[in-house]
């Protein structure tokens, strides 16, 4: 590569000797002919083009080099610059060398890239560009981003999802990182945006390739986009002049009609072009289209037209950048003419290059004789040529260097990629009616919610992303009465409409799809999301008995999970139809929705958080798993109201038979006592039922006359009250090593009916056992801070006395149901299947069993699983929703469960002078060196930890929510290596060090 950089640089410098020697020779100007229809004002050149930037001025050394490597250029050279062929990285050797002699043989000036992959595709560019005497032009088809034509790289959204998009920074940004993609594969030309105006339904080959049918928004976007590309030093190029939107052909296979009258033309197809042309757009790509209205002579295709092209496009309306055919190897041309003649034409008629032509030596010979003939004036060759070689100095090509093919792929695959397609979606996904206000989906207590699968492509994004904020019942059956029947159950059925994100299979509803959403829409309330392009509508006639109606416009894995988002209100609606749909919906429909402040999610960017340094948890957590820590992990991670982290490692055990998944769900130990029994203290504080000051004896009466009559609400749970940090109530239950009978049994009855393992259930009564020893309990002389499960079991049972509910019924009724916790419950295995469920310890002690859905905790398993310091089985997802309810002071989902000066008194620490750093129920960062935290959590921030290895941490300032679940007690709790070597507490800090703002 070395010797090849050298030899461009010294015949460049030969090129300047030449042109040194030349100054002063004389060089003809262009010879343009003027057309015999006249402009609309008289003029040659638009006056919207008075003041267009100079995009197309070179300096005096870009002049000069232009005129030097033309005058050492023979006429094949030159010739062979017109001609930009087409290339794959994914054929064989036999293409790879036929392109290598037609870049040595016959000097061709660039090349098209079409199907392949990024790294195949920079490595022939380097081997094609090293066989160049005069570096190539290499062009992509990039509409929505390089995966158009390549393999392994991002796949934006289409240009009609951007189209619902209403601000331009966005598609401006998108511009910028196409842009940065082209210039990192060593591409000069994008081949887009698209200008045609959508305006005709059943267009075959535009359709969702643009952004509307509006004139004025396809415009605006158009411009955003080639701004950013532009921005970036690569070239746009607007198609397909003079406007491909309004046909019913496909001009691969035959030659479209464009009816319209010329002023038609002008108001309409015309009007982005000027506009692009006023702001810079560098080129245009001429399409293959039959306009009576410009060229008279019948089927004559308007890319060899010479009134389309020189007449109207260069002289009417004023444009000075690089011109290009459409491939010239499409049927809407190729039928015309023979290849070489298809070649001569389209020059003739004013185009610069000459794209994907056909039989390249025989068109390059009849060039020569043209030109030998006087058919080619040196002035119209030069005139081309020299237009090439300044856009070859504006592209720096002049100094050409090969392309850098390490880390290519993740250049190009950048985090900040997939960030951006959550900007995108979450800014175009449309909301078309929502009858009664039914989006987003409220009090989820309420609701009995299915989903119903239509389409023939993947919807597991949208359904596993549902089920994160609600329980949603998968429903299919071919019977339609007999899906029906099951959907009687249910408050609101979602349709999902799925069809191939791949562009050209995405196709419209059929019959059967049709009349199968008419039926369910009739006996159902239906949200219906439509996962396709807009045009999917079309074949609905009455949208009456659809309370809900979605566009995604794609079925990407982002717009899946973007649609479920709103739907349960974490993003509101802000799209904007692109397109008419018969009469039942117009250009610019789109409806607002509410946000409700639940869980979004997002790219780690989006959140001010840096990808590269926030995926140093996976080494963390799987170095936990490899060192036998503990057999498997779920960590979530949110900032700002946006889950930006969400993995699960390693098995159930060590025995690697089943994946921890991201919906398994772990006995959470200690994590208990703020997520089940701590917030409904909180509202009987909320309600004013008990205060800071209020004492045990109030509380509790079996606590009157006791040595804890008189410990303070605040002391109790700030663990300063004096209680002993637990107390064996199992030895109560057992004669020797042995379970004795009076308490347990092996089949459950009335008076043994709470379970707390296989074929094992103590008697009912034993809470009250339990209660008596707390009472009974030694209290400590001197106050001072002492952690103790007593405190939560005591609250359990004011909880049970006071409201007449157990505390298991309490926590879904007040809180899980609503919150959408529906993955989190005391006792599971009466709820959820055992294989969800990572087993947390093989007791060979007192149960004598592998303990796999019931509470390790023996204590709270002594309360038959329901106890206030333990029992709850969650998964990372559902703890992080009532995380983010306290960070966001007693609201979620627009639901106040408790004031903002509740959450405040709680969450402070009252006694950290004394140095107890404890909260109010809520652990609080360490006051010296030991502690929950990694150190870099601020004081303000709170959570609590678990014996079995789980963590929930929330911080207001920095608004971030840490979740850490696992069964670290796993097959037997021995030496908690989990804790001491900070696994925990490091991935905490991975996480503060990746915040960036």
């Amino acid at each position: 590569m070395k010797k090849i950089g050298i030899r461009i640089v010294l015949f460049y410098v030969l090129f300047l000797f030449v042109a040194a020697s030349c100054v002063g020779t004389k060089i003809n100007k262009p010879k343009i002919i003027v057309s015999n229809i006249p402009s609309k004002t008289g003029n040659s050149v638009n006056d919207d083009l008075k003041n267009a930037p100079t995009l197309f001025e070179l300096p005096p050394e870009g002049t000069k080099w232009v005129d030097s490597i033309y005058a050492v250029m023979n006429l094949d050279e030159r010739i062979g610059q017109l001609f930009m062929v087409a290339a794959y990285s994914n054929k064989d050797t036999v293409h790879f060398n036929a392109i290598d002699k037609l870049i040595t043989e016959n000097r061709i000036g660039g090349l098209i890239f079409f199907q392949g992959g990024p790294v195949r595709q920079a490595n022939l560019t380097n081997r094609f560009q090293s066989k160049s005497k005069i570096p190539l032009f290499i062009g992509n088809d990039a509409e929505w981003g390089l995966n158009m034509r390549l393999d392994s790289t991002a796949r934006y959204p289409w240009n009609m999802t951007l189209g619902a998009i209403q601000d331009m920074k966005l598609i401006q940004k998108l511009g910028v990182q196409m842009g940065e993609q082209s210039k990192r594969l060593g591409i000069q030309f994008n081949f887009a945006p698209v200008l045609d105006i959508n305006t005709n339904p059943r267009n075959p080959i535009i359709g969702f390739r643009s952004f509307g049918e509006d004139k004025y928004k396809v415009t605006e976007r158009a411009i955003a986009l080639m701004k950013g590309v532009q921005s970036q030093g690569i070239f746009s190029t607007g198609k397909h002049f003079p406007g491909h939107g309004d046909t019913e052909t496909d001009s691969h296979k035959g030659l479209p009609t464009i009816n319209f009258s010329k002023e038609r033309l002008e108001e309409v197809e015309f009007y982005p072009y000027r506009k692009m042309f006023h702001e810079g757009l560098s080129s245009v790509m001429v399409g293959h289209l039959n306009v009576p209205s410009l060229e008279p002579r019948p089927n004559y295709p308007s890319s060899i037209s010479y009134n389309v092209v020189t007449t109207i496009l260069q002289k009417e309306l004023g444009f000075k950048g690089l011109i290009f055919t459409d491939a010239l190897n499409m049927k809407g041309v190729s039928n015309s003419n023979t290849p070489s003649e298809i070649n001569f034409e389209a020059f003739i008629a004013g185009n610069d290059i000459l794209l994907f032509p056909e039989n390249v030596p025989i068109a390059i010979d009849k060039f020569k004789l043209a030109y030998s003939t006087n058919l080619i004036s040196e002035e119209r060759l030069a005139f081309s040529v020299k237009k090439i070689l300044k856009f070859k100095y504006k592209a720096d090509l002049k100094y050409y260097k090969p392309i850098e093919i390490s880390n290519l792929y993740k250049d190009l695959n950048a985090t900040k990629n997939d960030a951006l397609q959550y900007e995108l979606f979450e800014n175009a996904v449309t909301v078309l009616k929502n009858k009664t206000s039914l989006l987003p989906i409220k009090n989820l207590e309420n609701q009995k919610i299915a989903y119903v699968k239509m389409g023939d492509d993947s919807n597991d994004t949208f359904v596993s992303t549902l089920k994160k904020y609600a329980e949603i019942t998968v429903l299919s059956d071919s019977n339609l009465d007999s899906l029906q029947e099951k959907l009687k159950l249910f408050s609101t059925v979602i349709i999902g409409y799925h069809k191939s994100d791949i562009a050209f299979k995405n196709g419209d509803l059929n019959s059967e799809e049709l009349f199968k959403i008419n039926y369910l829409a009739s006996n159902n309330n239906v949200i219906l999301d439509i996962f396709a392009k807009p045009y999917s509508l079309l074949p609905i006639a009455n949208f009456d008995d659809i309370e809900g109606l979605i566009v995604s416009y794609q079925n990407s894995t982002i717009a899946q999970e973007v649609a479920a988002e709103l739907i349960f209100g974490a993003i509101e609606a802000k799209g904007k139809l692109p397109v008419s749909i018969n009469t039942n919906f117009k250009v610019n429909d789109g409806l607002a929705t509410e946000k409700l402040n639940r869980l979004g999610f997002t790219a780690a960017e989006n959140v001010g958080m840096n990808p590269e340094i926030l995926s140093k948890i996976d080494a963390l957590a799987q170095k936990a798993i490899n060192d036998k820590m503990t057999p498997g992990i779920q960590v979530v991670v949110a900032r700002k109201g946006k889950v930006i982290y969400q993995k699960s490692f390693g098995y159930h055990t060590y025995n690697n038979d089943l994946k921890v998944v991201d919906s398994d769900i772990y006995d959470v130990a200690s994590l208990t006592k703020i997520l089940a029994t701590l917030p409904n203290v909180m509202q009987q504080y909320d309600q004013q039922k008990i205060n800071m000051e209020t004492t045990l004896g109030t509380m509790s009466p079996i606590f009157k006359n006791s040595n804890k009559e008189n410990i303070h609400f605040k002391e109790l749970l700030s663990h300063y009250a004096g209680l002993v940090a637990g107390i064996p109530f199992y030895k109560s239950t057992m004669d020797k090593s042995n379970l004795s009978e009076k308490y347990f049994k092996k089949v459950s009855n009335d008076q043994f009916s709470k379970q707390l393992g296989d074929s094992l259930f103590i008697r009912n009564d034993f809470h009250d056992s339990i209660m008596k020893m707390i009472v009974k309990s030694k209290l400590a002389v001197k106050k001072e801070y002492k952690y103790s499960d007593l405190t939560f079991m005591i609250l359990k049972d004011y909880l049970e006395n006071t409201t007449g509910k157990k505390l298991d019924d309490l926590i879904q009724e007040n809180f899980y149901q609503s919150l959408g916790m529906n993955n989190s419950s005391f006792n599971p295995l009466k709820k959820f299947d055992k294989n969800r469920i990572p087993p947390t310890e093989m007791d060979s002690y007192f149960r004598k069993q592998i303990l796999q859905g019931y509470v390790n905790d023996l204590s709270a398993a002594l309360e038959g699983g329901v106890s206030g310091h333990a029992g709850v089985f969650s998964n990372a997802m559902d703890v992080a929703k009532i995380m983010q309810l306290y960070l966001q002071k007693g609201n979620y989902g627009n639901h106040q469960y408790f004031s903002e000066k509740t959450f405040n008194d709680f969450n402070t620490c009252y006694f950290c002078a004394e140095g107890n750093r404890r909260g109010i129920g809520f652990d609080k960062p360490q006051l010296g060196i030991a502690g929950p935290t990694c150190g870099c959590a601020s004081m303000t921030s709170f959570g609590h930890t678990g014996y079995t290895g789980t963590m929930a941490w929330a911080d207001p300032e920095t608004e971030i929510v840490y979740i850490f679940l696992s069964n670290r007690t796993f097959p037997v709790a021995a030496e908690n290596r989990l804790s001491k070597e900070n696994i925990r507490e490091d991935i905490q800090e991975v996480i503060y060090d990746a915040i960036v703002k």
